[in-house]
């Protein structure tokens, strides 16, 4: 596996090396999981697992339709629970859930992070603020931040990817520590950086636009990076593993995929065909939840993926 780490030299010949990456991708082994495809009123922008053992089982859907609350908590056959959010959000774009079942949405519109208790109680907002504008969006009304992940001691990551290309670390209270990283293709710079996930002392970036999955210790230091997982869009780290959720591009063809990765050496362990590439939740036990947008098959809808019975 091939890791860049000195510069654009070697960033240039993993770029090369791609093409031949992700078809081992897609020849990787099929995870044996068993797909339950759920739907939804709008277009389903994020999921997310609650693990937390009061409430181990429930589903976030994050969803950008009018007929319907933008938050909606469904248990893994679909049925609504309770739902929340309307004029709340501009675009809305991830959900997340920490540790405590406290449910996070990041708004791509506004860059506005918002804290919820698993009932919808609002806690905390964070505005990133320096929205990009005009031609330094990504898409007409996508300008602002993309993901969060949540670090040791309270610490929080933000991806503001579709603008900015950047990373903002923030304190659990909601102030700002630092900002790192800018446009381009070299080691620790963005094309549209847009999931985040932490485990241990790493950050993981799906750097969308580049190809890549870049790798950084807390501080922002670049430490590596892997080209052979296609065009990513949302990671999980779980169980230790790295999961991704894709676009594999082959002989002119895409299709959205899920790949389990091995941490310490990039290797794809095994792949699955998921409804859409944009949004992925793992829980401990190897269970799934993604959405159908965008560039999927199914862009109101998303999918839970068990163990067969």
């Amino acid at each position: 596996m091939f890791e860049s780490t000195s510069g654009s030299k070697a960033l240039a010949f993993a770029l090369a090396f791609t093409a031949c990456g992700v078809a081992r991708a897609q020849d990787a082994p099929r995870l044996p999981l068993e797909q339950v495809p759920l739907n939804s009123v709008g277009t389903v922008s994020s999921v997310a697992l609650d693990q937390s053992t009061a409430r181990s089982g429930v589903i976030y859907v994050l969803q950008r339709g009018d007929k319907a609350d933008p938050v909606i908590a469904v248990d893994k056959a679909g049925k609504t629970l309770r739902s929340w959010g309307k004029g709340m959000f501009t675009v809305p774009h991830s959900v997340r859930v920490d540790a405590d079942g406290n449910v996070w949405t990041v708004d791509a519109g506004s860059s506005v992070i918002l804290k919820f208790t698993s009932e919808g109680k609002k806690l905390q907002e964070i505005s990133v603020g320096e929205i990009a504008t005009g031609d330094k969006c990504a898409f007409p009304t996508l300008c602002g931040t993309t993901d969060i992940a949540f670090g040791p001691n309270g610490r929080l990551f933000i991806s503001d990817g579709y603008g900015n290309a950047r990373i903002l670390e923030y304190t659990a209270d909601g102030k700002r520590v630092k900002v790192w990283g800018s446009a381009g293709t070299g080691p620790g710079q963005f094309q549209i950086p847009h999931g985040i996930a932490y485990e241990g002392r790493t950050l993981y970036v799906a750097d969308r636009g580049n190809t890549r999955v870049q790798r950084f210790d807390l501080d922002g230091h670049y430490l590596g990076e892997w080209t052979n997982l296609g065009r990513p869009f949302a990671l999980k780290v779980v169980g230790g593993a790295l999961w991704v959720s894709t676009m594999l591009t082959k002989e002119s063809q895409t299709k959205p995929a899920i790949l389990k990765v091995d941490l310490a050496t990039g290797k794809i362990l095994g792949q699955i065909e998921s409804p859409g590439p944009h949004s992925i939740d793992v829980s401990e036990a190897g269970e799934l939840v993604a959405s159908g947008c965008c560039g999927g098959s199914n862009p109101s809808g998303y999918s839970f993926f068990r163990k067969p019975r």
